[in-house]
This record gives C-alpha cells, structure tokens and sequence, in this order.
C-alpha cells in the first residue's frame, strides 16, 4: 500500500513538473516508465544532449574547408558519437512514451531519417575518399535537424511553426510587392534604357531588365541609395519623382506592411498555442489531483502531509518557508486540506519566484554594540541608506567619466584619479560597515562584487603605475586607462533609478530567454545557408595580405573582380572559404549595408543566378524572421506598460502582508541591495530602518522575472485570451472525471 501512494506521488510530481514548465511529452504511466521520464528530463541529460547537438553543428569548423583542420578520421568519428547519442536519447524517449504516439509523432521519424541519412554519407564520402575522389558531405545540411527536432527544442519548433503559419499572409503581400517592383523594373526600362546613361563605373545604366529588377530590390533595402539614382538625376532632375515614389511605396509602405502582416499573424498564431498550453496545464494539474484525492465529505482534496510531499519532489531546491508559505496561500482558511481549484494553481505558485529572507543583525552591532549602535553611527548609517547617497555618486561617477575623457596628461587629471578612486573606496567601506556583509555580497548581488573587483584592481594598478614608472609600450598606465572606462560602467545603475528606464530593463531581462530562441533560430537558419554558400563559392574569392605579390591579389585572386567595388572595398576577406568566414559574411548580410555589393561580386566569380543565394538569405532572415522577433519585443514591451499583476502573484504578496512577513518596496529601492537577489534564500540585516519584523524571515516577490518563455508567452496573452476560449472553462476542467483527464487524451508535441 505505502509503496503504490509513493508511486503515485511520483506519477503525480511529473504532471506537476510538466505543467510548470508547460511540457507535452506523452508518458507511460508504469512505475519503471515515471523513472525513465524522471531521467529523460533531469538537467544532465539535457546539457549533455545540447553538448552533442551543438559539438555536432561545430564539425563544420574542422572539417573541409576548414577553420582548425582535423583529421578526416577525427571529425567521422565524433560525427558517429554524436549520432550514437541522439540515437540513444531518442530509444529513451521511445521507451517512455506509447509505442503509437512515438510512430506518429514526425519529429522522431525527422530525427531517425537524419541519423540515417548521416550515416550513409559518412559512408559514401570516406569510400570516395579512399580513391581520392572528389565528394560533397550533403548531409551536414541536415544537423539543424537534431537542433530542432529533440523534445528539449519545443521554443525553437513553435517559432517554426509561426513561420510556417504565417507564411501563407506573407505570400500575397510578397507577391503583389513583386508585382509593384516588376512594374516600376518595367518603367524604368523605358524611361532609361535608350537614354545612353552609365553608371560611376562605366557600365551601362538601366539597360538590363533583370539587373533592374535586382537594382531596385536593393534600393527596397536602402543599401544602394542614392547611387542607384544618381545617373538619372545627374541626366535630369526630374527623374528623381520615379525613384521617391518607388521608395515611398515598396520601401515605406510595402516593407511596414511585411512588419504588419508578420506581426498581426505571428501574434494571433503564437496565442493559439498558448491557449493550448494553458488547456493542457490546467489538464495536468487535474491528472495530478485525481491521484492524490482523498474524501473529505462530498468533496475531494489533497491532504496537507501529502501536499507537502508533492512540492518537495517538484521543487525540492525551495526552503522551507517557501514551501510553507505557497501551503497558507493554497489552504488558506487552515482546514488541513488543499480543495481542487486550489490544487491547480499549485504550478503557477511554482513559477512565481519569491525570494525568502533572513533577518540578521550586522556583526559590528555583536561586537562593539555601543559603538555601532550610537548615535553617530546611526545618523552615518541613515546617510547612506538615504537616497540622496546613491545620488551623489551617481553624480560622482558621470564626472569621473568626463575626466576619463579629459587628457591624461595634465597633471591635474592625473591627481583627480586619485581623489575619485578615494571616494569610491570610501563608498564601499561605508555601504559595508551599513549593510550586513552576507549581504552586500551575496552571490547574486552582481554590482557590488563587479564595484569592489573593479575599484580594487584600479587600487592595485595605480600603486603598481606611480611605483615603477613603467615606459614599456602596453604599460600599466594604460591597463589602469581600461580599469577607469569599467568604472563607466556603473553608469547603469543611474539609468535604473529611472522608472520608465527600469521598465525597458525588466523588458530587456525578460526577453532575454525568447531571445536565445530566436538565436537558435537563427543559428539554424545561418548553417543552412552557411553550408550551401561553402559548396557553392568555396575557393572563388581568397584574401592576400597588403604587401602579397600574388597574382591578382588585388582582385581578391580573381580576374572577374576586376575594377569591381567588391575588389575596390576590399571586401576579399568576406568570403565562404570556411565555416567561420561565411557566418560572418551571413552576418553582415543581415545588416543589410553593401549586400548587394557582395552579391554582385559572387556572382561575378561564379554566375548571375548566384543573385538568388543572397536575396533568398535576405527574404528568409531579414524579412521574415528579423519581422518576428521585432513583433516578440513589440509585443513584450506592450505587455510591461501595460499590465498589472497576475492573480497569482497578487494572492501570495496578499498572504505575505496578511502573515506580516513582507518587505517594503520603497525600503528595498532606498537600499538598492536586494535588486539582483533571485535565489531561495538570502539574508537580510536586521536594521533597515523599518520595523522589527517579529518573525525570522521576510517575503518578497522577486521583480517581474520569469522561469521560462512560456511563463512569459502566458503573461503576455493572459489578458487577451478570455476563459470560454481556452477549450473547456475553468470550472469544467475541475469537474472533469480521471478517465477524461487521462495520459490517452494528451497529443505530443508538434514537429516542424
């Protein structure tokens, strides 16, 4: 009996995990398959299996054209580890989830098919090898794959499906912009073409009605404007009218409606899911509660002892108050059981990060009591934690900035150092005889560590530059020169004291997560093109030092970029000769300046249809994909001015102050110490002119950070998305029996 209920705690600890971190993985609910899952999801397992996707996307670097070359036999046989790996993460995965929901699920059968595929022309290319004949490994365009695929991926696949999706709406704005750019190719065919004109190199103006088409598709992008207009204008001023109205209605006009569509279409794409996410959270909580219910009367709840034992399998890193406090805030009249709409919001309470703190007096107070607490000391104490402090050396550090750019020369510069790095001392010497020790340097207090670390080493290398008087070319004067710009850095703190600033902040911070996604995004999106340009103009531009006396060296060592402004810009070391080198071309494309340079020069060394590489590159990442992660921020920023507290976190700051266990925020501004704690549990000294709390903890709602995208995506769309639409209501859910709320009615996740 005793062993079933763990059993069932444990199957019952899963739904909750899933449902925190909006997992959709569908699992065998056998003993044996919860402990695999368990595994599946530890944090090991994912690092190691991002270990392997990304080691397996940087072959690339060693193998030809290579960066770092290695041996053939080296990079095939890490490629056959990386692919033992996935093949072992996806028997894992096959062995906790149905055997037909695995089979019908694409993005496994995308995985195998890739493996397969890898390993076969591993094969045909060492064979070809073995008889020098000359071979491409076709398939590295395939590792992206395993990037976006694996189950760890899902932020990464729903950005693809957003593409996907909303790829149908960007078609016929694509299409009739087309048609707008063939027309105005059209126009100015016959109004130029017979005119005789040349460009500033020479060649002729206009005369091309595909080169048109390309010329003005890049003044779509700016990058070539005003030279693509100045023969005309140069003939007459009247031509200039063509080229505004081009620019005002495929540049102005038809480029923000790309950012409309994209934006209109990603959003309302992007709230589909996560209504679906929130359906399905809702859906695992239920799971969850219908194992552990018990009767109590007519109704069903989960008992205290058992609630705890969840939540200590789920989060077992929360203290104990923590854990304590999310049981007043779900059994709050203290019957000793958990109700079931109770029970549910258990996985939003996890993702509300609360900081515990603990009340401590400063060591000084133990040690020479009447000292520190005279008098005196009190009012210096108060100084500092008045804000009128901060303010000071706010204004301190943007002078110190000023001398900074000032001639060091000047004696009376130099001596200024001294005094500013004075007065930095003095300011950490007072903020730690003010503010607990543990405190002010707790592991996550960022700022100060990065102020006393730099404050120090500016110490450190002033004594050692006035000792030794160093006349050697990089001496300690100028190490101390790199020291003083970090102290600039320090300007950050005055841009968050600004509260509209604060809020561009909080916005930055919390997009930080989605913005790994889309560099994900991005990185796939960079290797395809990356190993396609490799195989197509691998070789046809080389880089030759200043003084090289090789042939052509300066045509970038070919004689078709000859007066070119490809070879003129000496743009020779922008090329796809290896790995590395077409990822920064890659980047500079996104960028968009002088692309249509590079494409030209491409196409010179190779033909004009290489035009298409880079304006399919330009298409894909700069219209479509740079559109949407403009639309997340967009989005993001709408969502930190305009929406208030979720439910959540307003019912646990309210059990907060109802226990009297709460900080005040205007204490911890003043202090400016707690503004970077995240972790479980931190201390707090005791006198910070408040109140003595009665208790040994305080609570404080950590400032709108979130534990995972969806937790933001859901904080985005909370308020749009109204209850009726989110599948079954609410109280429906909660009334669904165990049968219907079953593992067989969960659908995996999607693949691309």
């Amino acid at each position: 009996m005793a062993e079933a209920a763990s059993e069932e705690l444990l199957l019952a600890a899963a739904f909750v995990s899933d449902a925190q971190y909006n997992r959709n993985i569908p699992f065998k609910t056998s003993p044996q398959a919860v402990r695999l899952y368990y595994l599946y999801n530890h944090w090991i397992m994912r690092t190691v299996t991002y270990f392997f996707i990304f080691l397996n996307l940087s072959l690339a670097v060693f193998e030809e054209p290579a960066v770092y070359p290695l041996p053939f036999l080296a990079t095939s046989l890490v490629e056959v580890l990386c692919l033992l790996v996935f093949f072992g993460r996806l028997t894992h995965f096959a062995k906790i989830t149905p055997r037909n929901v695995f089979w019908k699920d694409t993005k496994n059968i995308c995985i195998m098919v890739a493996i397969l595929l890898s390993l076969t022309d591993l094969a045909i290319y060492g064979a070809l090898r073995i008889y020098n004949m000359k071979s491409i490994r076709w398939s590295r365009i395939a590792r992206p794959i395993f990037l976006i695929n694996f189950a760890e991926s899902r932020q990464i696949r729903r950005a693809f499906r957003s593409i996907r999706n909303t790829l149908p709406e960007i078609t016929y704005v694509f299409l009739l912009f087309m048609f707008s750019l063939l027309m105005f190719s059209l126009m100015a065919l016959k109004l130029f073409g017979e005119r005789n004109l040349q460009t500033a190199e020479g060649l002729p103006y206009f005369r091309n009605y595909l080169e048109i088409v390309f010329d003005l598709y890049v003044l779509v992008t700016t990058a070539n404007s005003p030279d693509v207009m100045m023969p005309a204008f140069d003939f007459s001023s009247w031509y200039a009218l063509f080229f505004i109205a081009f620019v005002i209605v495929n540049t102005y006009i038809f480029m923000s409606l790309f950012l409309a569509v994209v934006y209109n279409n990603y959003k309302k794409h992007l709230k589909n899911e996560i209504r679906q996410l929130a359906y399905m959270k809702h859906r695992k909580m239920i799971e969850a509660f219908n194992l552990l219910k018990e009767e109590e009367g007519a109704q069903p709840v989960v008992r205290e002892a058992r609630w705890k034992q969840l939540v200590k399998l789920v989060a077992p890193d929360i203290s104990n108050s923590h854990r304590e406090l999310l049981l007043r805030i779900s059994d709050d009249e203290q019957k000793g059981f958990i109700d079931k709409k109770s029970f549910v919001q258990l996985a939003d309470l996890l993702n509300i990060q609360v900081i515990t703190l603990k009340i401590r007096s400063h060591p000084l107070g133990q040690w020479m009591p009447r000292v520190y607490k005279s008098s005196v000391s009190q009012f210096l104490r108060s100084m500092v934690r008045h804000r009128g402090f901060v303010w000071t050396y706010d204004a301190i550090i943007l002078i110190n900035a000023i001398f900074i750019a000032l001639d060091e020369e000047t004696p009376y510069i130099s001596y200024a150092e001294w005094v500013f790095l004075a007065l930095y001392i003095i300011e950490i010497l007072l903020k730690v005889y003010t503010y607990e020790p543990r405190v002010f340097f707790g592991k996550n207090q960022f700022w100060n560590w990065f102020d006393t670390l730099i404050i120090f080493a500016a110490l450190t290398a002033t004594i050692l530059n006035t000792t030794l008087k160093s006349t050697t070319k990089y001496n300690s004067q100028q190490i101390l020169d790199i020291v003083f710009i970090l102290r600039v850095l320090r300007l950050i703190r005055i841009v968050d004291s600004i509260q509209r600033f604060r809020v561009i902040m909080n916005t930055l911070i919390n997009i930080v997560p989605t913005m790994l996604t889309f560099g994900g995004l991005t990185l796939v999106v960079y290797c395809i093109f990356a190993i396609i340009g490799m195989e197509l103009f691998h070789g046809k531009i080389q880089f030759f030092p200043a003084n090289s006396n090789a042939p052509y060296a300066l045509e970038c060592g070919n004689p078709a970029l000859k007066d070119s402004l490809f070879a003129r810009g000496k743009y020779c070391k922008n090329n796809f000769n290896n790995f590395a080198s077409s990822f920064i071309v890659l980047m500079e494309l996104t960028v968009v300046n002088q692309w249509h340079v590079f494409a030209s020069g491409f196409a010179n060394v190779t033909a004009q249809p290489a035009k298409l590489y880079f304006i399919t590159f330009h298409i894909v990442m700069v219209i479509i994909i740079v559109n949407i992660f403009v639309s997340f921020i967009l989005e993001a920023f709408f969502v930190e001015y305009s929406l208030e507290k979720s439910e959540v976190e307003t019912a646990i700051e309210r059990k907060i102050q109802e226990l009297g266990m709460g900080v005040q925020e205007e204490v911890l501004q003043d202090e400016q110490l707690l503004d970077n704690m995240e972790s479980a549990e931190h201390d707090l000294e005791g006198e910070v002119g408040t109140k003595t709390q009665p208790r040994g903890l305080v609570f404080k709602i950590a400032s709108k950070r979130y534990r995972t995208v969806d937790a933001l995506l859901q904080r985005m769309f909370e308020a749009e998305i109204p209850p009726e639409d989110e599948g079954p209501s609410l109280e429906e859910i909660l009334n669904l029996p165990p049968a219907a709320a079953g593992p067989s009615h969960l659908t995996s996740e999607r693949a691309v």
